[in-house]
């Protein structure tokens, strides 16, 4: 009796490696999450919209996203003396948004090189 229910048990466990069960749920369950993934629609839209309030809640206008970045590549397109002024001035007030927030660290960056260490 023993033989037989282990024999049993062997062809079963061979049969469903043979059909690999474990490649074949997972195959299932990873289906499941891509389809079920965009059913809330207006949740993942109110997060992008409280995501780009809390990037542009400062008072800086230099472009933070990459489109923004694009569309003002776009407008200059033709005017590479105007770019590269924009480009200065963005960076320059990146640079003041940097030093605001890390002042300790933009103290000891930006040290003024008159002073001479001895």
């Amino acid at each position: 009796m023993i033989n037989f229910i282990s024999g049993i048990y062997t062809h079963i466990s061979t049969w469903l490696n043979k059909f690999q069960v474990k490649r074949f749920l997972a195959a299932i369950l990873v289906g499941s999450l891509l389809l079920t993934t965009g059913l809330s629609e207006g949740t993942n839209r109110s997060l992008t919209n409280k995501v780009d309030n809390t990037i542009h809640q400062g008072d800086s206008q230099r472009p933070k996203t990459t489109g923004e970045w694009k569309a003002e590549a776009r407008e200059t397109e033709n005017a590479p003396g105007e770019r590269i002024q924009r480009i200065a001035g963005e960076s320059a007030e990146a640079v003041k948004d940097w030093a605001s927030l890390y002042p300790e660290v933009a103290d000891s960056t930006f040290e003024d090189d008159s002073v001479q260490t001895k």
